[in-house]
């Protein structure tokens, strides 16, 4: 069954210029999702055959581990203040979004003020020099839209905090803030929010942003993508190897 899927969409073209400029929010639709598939036919089994050992999934257990020892390190480098949470897979991620310098996203599930997501961004674009552009997520979403969105471009990390009818970008802390890649592209993303404070990590490279003090990092968490260009399909984002933790 397809999940239900809220598409927002959000102007951004003034922001890239200034990093304190503000756009107007764009007109919101909600697309009705549908059930595309029929449930499957119970076959009985047959009594004589048994039951097989079911076989350990160790690319998944592999994983997790990995995972699990990033959270590690994060505690002892102060990106986290426990390691006390609970984790899930995300299935992977393929869409394609065509409207230069807006944003749209998928919702997967709600985080509290502590939480860590990890997965492998590959993107691309139909135009050779895009906009910004490229895979993201969106947290702390609010019934009023209020949100955080970061997104990995090819040359950059865009953090931006959106606040009524207006999208801010957020600035670097510490780190480069800067990526160099050439499209189609692919990396290794990861974020740590810790309260106010939120660090990425792009390639094991980790980038430091404060957040402000009066808007909530919780809500709703979902996977995003920002498109730019207009041309064919836009901008195209697949997320594989998805996990998100959340502190208890």
């Amino acid at each position: 069954m397809e999940p239900n899927r809220k598409f927002l969409l959000v102007l951004i073209s003034i922001l890239l210029l200034v990093s304190t400029a503000c756009a107007a929010a764009g007109p919101q639709a909600t697309a009705t999702a549908t059930n595309t598939s029929a449930p499957p036919t119970a076959t009985k089994r047959p009594t004589s055959t048994p039951r097989p050992t079911a076989t350990p999934n160790v690319a998944a257990t592999q994983q997790f581990e990995a995972f699990y020892s990033l959270l590690d390190s994060y505690e002892q480098k102060g990106y986290l203040s426990t390691t006390d949470g609970t984790a899930r897979t995300i299935k992977p991620f393929n869409e394609e979004w065509a409207q230069l310098n807006w944003y749209q996203w998928w919702p997967e599930d709600t985080v509290n003020s502590d939480f860590v997501f990890s997965g492998r961004f590959k993107w691309s674009a139909a135009f050779s020099s895009p906009d910004v552009s490229g895979c993201g997520i969106i947290f702390g979403l609010q019934d009023n839209s209020d949100h955080y969105a970061v997104f990995l471009d090819k040359s950059r990390i865009l953090f931006l905090m959106a606040r009524g009818s207006h999208v801010y970008n957020v600035g670097k802390t510490r780190g480069p803030g800067r990526v160099s890649y050439t499209l189609p592209a692919e990396a290794d993303f990861v974020i740590s929010v810790k309260d106010k404070s939120a660090y990425v990590s792009v390639d094991g490279e980790v980038t430091e942003y404060t957040l402000s003090q009066d808007q909530s990092t919780e809500g709703d968490f979902a996977l995003s993508l920002l498109s730019g260009t207009n041309k064919d399909y836009g901008t195209r984002c697949e997320i594989t190897d998805m996990i998100l933790w959340t502190a208890k």
